[in-house]
């Protein structure tokens, strides 16, 4: 199922995470509601950063929010700028959060109509809920637990399943990916769960989204990073990168992590990478950084996957993903894949 011409080095799509980039605008009003001249300036930034696309993180612009004719405005300030759109990151609007699940289960079917009239590939959905209070005093909100999925409660695995089963045959329909972004605690918090999920969800075109950064960052006992990449690999469609520099003293019970460039964190995506395209992995990337200048590093992120990581030609082996690699791949259930 993976794509006919590989990707490589010059060719491989990667776009930059909007995080970086304000919900309001300098006068405090809503992005939303912004002139699309706002929209094309953070567009042209990442251009002018070394990017040709972006991924369309919804901590910025909800596309699921705007009309038909807003989205158009959209994809005309970005067409402007030289950006391409091919991925909607949809985050902290989960389909099992207790209260608001109905409400957001409705805007995620909204970010799907939204991607297929903006032409992207993929939609990146995830389980993780709202920043709690506590978490937004801490200069890195990862340091302190948030929203914890209940484990071993085969009830609401079981909503979880059927919603994102909906999800995944609406994005059929418009002829895109679901891509499922791992995050502590969460049903797809671990390797095992998150690989668990998408095999009881049964869709080819419904994989993981293996930000691993967001698992090995966390302030305490970790999966190894080796051990998440062989086991998620297989069922990914779309990846989030981005690198933490780690210390662990055990015996003292501390650990302690901090954002570092792609290069020189913990996670050796020169290894890692390996592993993926072992596996067949021919998705959309997208490089990310909390902190700072986060679209520099970002961009440094794309120089060194480009220069250090990736292919340089096609003549390299590639192995068979367990889930659809591009859009046109045909849809169908695991089962018959």
């Amino acid at each position: 199922m993976s794509n006919p011409t590989k990707y490589t080095a010059e060719t491989w799509p990667i776009s930059a995470a909007l995080l970086q980039f304000s919900a309001t605008d300098p006068q405090g009003g809503a992005i939303n509601d912004a002139d699309p001249a706002v929209w094309q300036a953070a567009f042209q930034e990442v251009r002018d950063a070394g990017f040709t696309n972006a991924d369309l993180t919804d901590s910025w612009v909800r596309p699921g929010d705007l009309s038909d004719s807003r989205l158009d405005d959209l994809k005309a300030a970005a067409d402007a700028a030289g950006t391409g759109l091919p991925v909607i990151s949809a985050i902290r609007r989960s389909v099992i959060d207790a209260r608001n699940w109905e409400d957001n289960l409705a805007y995620s079917h909204r970010t799907l109509d939204a991607a297929a009239r903006l032409g992207c590939e993929v939609v990146s959905f995830g389980l993780h809920q709202a920043l709690t209070a506590e978490q937004q005093k801490q200069l890195w909100f990862w340091t302190v637990e948030g929203h914890k999925d209940p484990i071993g409660d085969k009830e609401v695995w079981g909503k979880a399943v059927s919603r994102l089963q909906e999800l995944g045959h609406h994005a059929a329909e418009v002829g895109l990916l679901v891509s499922l972004e791992m995050y502590e605690d969460t049903y797809l918090g671990t390797a095992d769960s998150a690989v668990q999920l998408v095999q009881d969800i049964g869709l080819t075109n419904v994989g993981l989204n293996p930000d691993i950064g967001n698992l090995i960052r966390l302030h305490r006992p970790i999966e190894s990073w080796q051990e998440l990449v062989a086991k998620t690999l297989p069922y990914s469609n779309y990846w989030h990168v981005k690198n933490y520099s780690r210390d662990e003293d055990v015996a003292r019970d501390s650990y302690v992590a901090i954002p570092a460039p792609m290069e020189s964190g913990l996670i050796n995506y020169r290894e890692a990478f390996r592993t993926a395209i072992s596996v067949g992995f021919q998705g959309i990337i997208c490089t990310e950084h909390y902190g700072g200048d986060g679209l520099s590093v970002s961009a440094s992120n794309q120089r060194y996957l480009r220069s250090q990581v990736l292919p340089k030609t096609e003549n390299y082996t590639l192995g068979t993903s367990k889930v659809a690699q591009g859009r046109l791949a045909p849809v169908t259930s695991a089962a018959s894949a």
